[in-house]
């Protein structure tokens, strides 16, 4: 809960102007604290930049949402069959359509219990940040669940020219899909965290970083008792091709074949990614592009372009 100090200070550095200032502290008044504070800040201005000349908060918390409408339609497939309902998808650019995903046949009740809880985090963090936005939250874009995973599962050598590697088939292809975005988005948030300008925003950011990683390493757990360790390593490498030429990402064992639940430097933290290698790995490209892999025609917001890797 926000206690009215932190929400006095958050409006004091989020406002363009001292009318800016009246009327966010009058929108707080009004929407009371604690509980309400979340509907404030929806009505924080979304400014073209933030205070050192780079993306506004807005920008970043919307181009986080595209990411969080991506993995809440992947898990809610697997575990309802369908997706986000017609009330979340709304917003600023273009509504796209969802291709692919259907419920998957769990084989274990653990492995079906873990999808249930993290798609319903996924979900709600989509209506967290829509609310957290307000009118300023973009739409969801178009979305390729089908042919971006064979894509995927293609350049990590999973499968063969010509083969369809198809996400919902059984545990084991679902879990392997899930940690072909599950490590980014843990990597995004990261990258992302320096950039926060606003205190309140950067909190709501920590805790959707932490959750990430709890999912993250749910995921990667899972893989590695099931025996999938080889084909982590090709999707972690897979990733490592299309974001730069560091070699940042780590698979779910070692060098040394020991596990690597875990993915950290020699200082035992986690590494971030900046949003342009964020959309290199979804883009499914090594190069400077605004569309491609799991969003056809691009995520929705001003963060939009991939980087030049290659």
């Amino acid at each position: 809960m926000f206690n009215k100090l932190f929400i006095n200070k958050a409006i004091a550095r989020s406002a363009e102007n001292g009318m800016d200032r009246r009327r966010l502290f009058r929108a707080a008044g009004a929407a009371g604290l604690g509980a309400g504070a979340v509907g404030v800040l929806g009505a924080v201005p979304a400014l073209a930049q933030g205070e050192g000349g780079g993306p506004s908060d807005a920008a970043i918390l919307n181009f986080a949402l595209n990411l969080e409408y991506l993995e809440a339609e992947f898990y809610l497939k697997a575990v309802t069959g369908q997706g986000l309902p017609d009330g979340s998808i709304g917003g600023k650019g273009y509504v796209g359509d969802v291709t692919g995903g259907r419920k998957v046949a769990f084989e274990t009740k653990a492995v079906r219990q873990y999808a249930e809880e993290i798609a319903a985090d996924e979900r709600a963090h989509v209506d967290f940040l829509r609310k957290a936005l307000g009118g300023a939250a973009v739409a969801r874009p178009e979305i390729d669940i089908d042919a971006a995973f064979t894509a995927a599962a293609r350049a990590a050598g999973l499968i063969q020219p010509g083969q369809k590697f198809d996400a919902y088939a059984n545990e084991e292809n679902f879990l392997l899909a899930a940690y072909v975005f599950e490590d980014v988005g843990v990597t995004a948030y990261k990258g992302a965290a320096p950039l926060v300008d606003n205190a309140t925003f950067l909190d709501a950011a920590a805790g959707l970083l932490a959750v990430e990683a709890y999912h993250a390493g749910n995921i990667r757990t899972l893989l590695y008792s099931k025996g999938l360790q080889a084909p982590s390593v090709a999707v972690s490498d897979a990733r490592d091709s299309l974001d730069g030429d560091i070699d940042l990402d780590q698979g779910v064992v070692d060098s040394s074949g020991r596990a690597n639940i875990v993915p950290t430097d020699g200082n035992g933290l986690a590494f971030g990614r900046s949003a342009a290698q964020v959309l290199n790995v979804v883009y499914l490209t090594p190069k400077q592009a605004t569309s491609g892999g799991f969003f056809p025609a691009g995520v929705n917001g001003s963060i939009n372009e991939s980087g030049a890797n290659a």
